[in-house]
């Protein structure tokens, strides 16, 4: 979905490039956005890339994340090393990366690590830290890491914007702000009906009208419950269950989870299947996270 791109977009910037080896994302970021040169090419055959003043990269988190393989000896782990190897070639004036909270854990910590060192001596000035989104008006609870550089010989450093939702400060958006206008309960063919299985039902995937949602994610049989839905009881480890009548309990929907990740104005080709949907909209970072991540780059960078 690139909802970065969008998010840069929306300060003004205009994509070159995109590249993502999944035809059925190329098929919808050109419904989208038609004018950008989107490249299905695996990132190490792509030999060429056009001069830029930001490059943005959020590659596969697979080994990484809560709800992947969490294998840290996978190769796609080591993709970074591509985004390097444009950052080296492109010299452009920012670069911003996004990836799972994952990254960070003891077993995977050297991977980040490898990263900032790698960025550092491209010469670039880097700061990272972890974003929640609902920190910052998104009414989901999604943490992730950005990773932020700026070329050294602009002599400055990257601060990340402070938050703007939370206690002592703006109210923290809710499923009813993002989701009130979507009248329909049972939207037919929109949303995963499959049945909630052991591991669904492992942790609690309910938030409430007046809460933000939980993390919008790829996989479908993992989304989160529709607050319409009753709630979660824990009843041992690892086990939880319905309070409440489970025919009355449904996944959000592939339209709620695009509200949800500030997607709402992106359409999707017929053929794009329900699952593929779900996963391009999981997969993306939400548009008004990374515009405020934009936002926040000293203006003498782009003066």
């Amino acid at each position: 979905m690139r909802g970065s791109d969008k998010g840069l977009i929306d300060t003004g910037c205009e994509i070159l490039m995109a590249n993502d080896i999944l035809a059925y994302a190329k098929e919808v970021y050109e419904a989208n956005l038609p004018e950008t040169d989107f490249k299905t090419d695996s990132i190490d055959q792509i030999k060429a890339f056009p001069s830029a003043d930001v490059l943005a990269g959020c590659y596969p988190c697979q080994g990484y994340c809560q709800g992947g393989a969490r294998d840290a000896g996978r190769k796609i782990n080591r993709l970074y090393r591509e985004f390097d190897r444009a950052l080296r070639k492109i010299r452009p004036k920012v670069f911003i990366v996004e990836n799972v909270p994952g990254m960070a854990r003891s077993n995977n910590r050297h991977f980040l690590k490898a990263q900032l060192v790698r960025f550092r001596l491209a010469g670039y000035r880097v700061n990272w830290d972890f974003i929640n989104a609902a920190q910052y008006g998104l009414a989901q609870e999604r943490q992730r890491i950005f990773i932020v550089g700026i070329r050294s010989d602009f002599g400055v450093k990257y601060e990340f914007p402070k938050p703007t939702h939370g206690p002592g400060l703006q109210p923290v958006k809710t499923q009813r702000d993002f989701l009130g206008d979507l009248k329909e309960e049972w939207p037919e063919g929109e949303f995963c009906d499959q049945d909630f299985h052991w591991y669904y039902l492992s942790r609690d995937r309910y938030r409430g009208w007046d809460e933000p949602s939980k993390t919008i994610l790829a996989n479908a049989r993992h989304m989160p419950l529709h607050p319409m839905s009753p709630p979660l009881k824990k009843i041992g480890k690892d086990k939880w269950v319905f309070q409440g009548d489970p025919k009355k309990a449904r996944r959000l929907s592939y339209k709620e989870a695009t509200t949800l990740q500030d997607l709402g104005s992106w359409g999707f080709p017929d053929t794009t299947g329900l699952m593929n949907k779900y996963k391009v909209i999981g997969n993306a970072v939400p548009p008004m996270i990374f515009r405020q991540i934009f936002e926040a780059l000293p203006g003498e960078v782009f003066s």
